[in-house]
């Protein structure tokens, strides 16, 4: 008898052990649960974005895109890469998506005639009811007129070459800049989406929005002027770039 009471009081103890350390771990479970149910992931975050490029009027002088297209997707982000023709229809597909909500945060980019065909896709998703967050132009060949809604309108564009301003309309709801980057070394109208430094302020521009990450400061370009590397404060140079 003593040694099957013994018995019997040692499973007792030991399943009073085994409940004491199962209620533990389930008490810890949803601490160790709550960082991650606390914040998307960035993975999570930059799926419902979605970035669309629009290659000038040849597709073999735009490639540059293709270069910023595979870093975005390196980052999870999902791209379209299509020639400016296309702006119409992508705009039908992107207002589609966001709708029904696998799209949150529409971006595009354009060089030469897809930044030229911006303001119109801009434009259309806005009277779709799906505004663009980021619109980024890389010297638009023509001197375009923004409307709509936009978070952020950044034009990049080379004063002494082709490329053009963009204004605004008294319909334009958001933000715009015209920023001049004549003076980025290597920077031409057929090399602005293929340089790298170009190519960095673009991912920075859309990094900031999808990841909520700090962009560099665009800032106002100077050209240089012969004899002014020492009179950076004359007030001779040029402003470059202009902000609306």
């Amino acid at each position: 008898m003593g040694s099957v009471g013994w018995s019997s009081f040692s499973r007792r103890a030991s399943w009073r052990r085994l409940h004491a350390i199962a209620i533990a771990v389930l008490l810890l479970l949803p601490i160790g649960a709550s960082p991650a149910l606390a914040a998307p992931s960035s993975a999570s975050t930059a799926s419902t974005a979605h970035v669309y490029l629009l290659r000038g009027v040849l597709n073999i002088f735009s490639l540059g895109l293709d270069d910023i297209a595979a870093q975005l997707r390196a980052q999870g982000i999902p791209v379209t890469v299509a020639n400016f023709a296309s702006w119409s229809s992508l705009a039908d597909e992107a207002a589609i998506a966001y709708k029904s909500g696998r799209i949150k945060t529409i971006i595009l980019v354009g060089h030469s005639s897809g930044a030229t065909a911006l303001p119109d896709m801009v434009a259309k998703l806005d009277q779709l009811g799906a505004p663009v967050k980021l619109a980024i132009g890389l010297d638009s060949v023509f001197r375009t007129r923004l409307s709509g809604r936009v978070g952020r309108y950044v034009n990049f564009y080379i004063a002494n070459g082709n490329g053009e301003p963009v204004a605004k309309t008294a319909q334009f709801q958001g933000k715009l800049e015209n920023i001049n980057v004549q003076n980025v070394p290597g920077v031409g109208h057929m090399s602005i989406e293929k340089n790298q430094i170009m190519q960095r302020k673009v991912i920075s521009e859309i990094d900031a929005v999808v990841f909520g990450r700090s962009a560099p400061a665009s800032g106002p370009q100077k050209p240089r002027q012969p004899g002014a590397a020492d009179a950076a404060g004359s007030g001779t140079a040029r402003a470059a770039a202009v902000r609306q």
